[in-house]
């Protein structure tokens, strides 16, 4: 539990940067339009696994020798993730959206 907590508070430091991302990320993981897929940040990947579920992962991807490293994910719950979400955007003062 502890180490998925650090992974959910490193994504909201290199995610929820700005006005503009935190919208999107917000609109992502709120659509209902969107059953699944992937919204690709600045370094972590956002994996809607169906309407209330989600994986954040990071990616490292090395173009030299074509292959990709994962080193770290966890999941979360959509009301969880949108509470995290919210509660950084309020510490940047952002405005916030529903």
């Amino acid at each position: 539990m502890i180490r998925s907590q650090e992974e959910i508070k490193r994504f909201l430091e290199d995610e929820i940067s700005s006005q503009e991302l935190y919208e999107a990320i917000l609109y992502f993981v709120n659509s209902v339009h969107i059953r699944n897929g992937e919204f690709e940040g600045n370094y972590y990947i956002i994996k809607k696994m169906d309407l209330d579920n989600f994986i954040i992962y990071a990616e490292n991807i090395y173009p030299d020798d074509n292959h990709r490293e994962i080193p770290y994910s966890t999941s979360i719950y959509k009301e969880n993730l949108l509470n995290e979400i919210n509660k950084k955007a309020r510490a940047n003062k952002y405005l916030l959206k529903s």
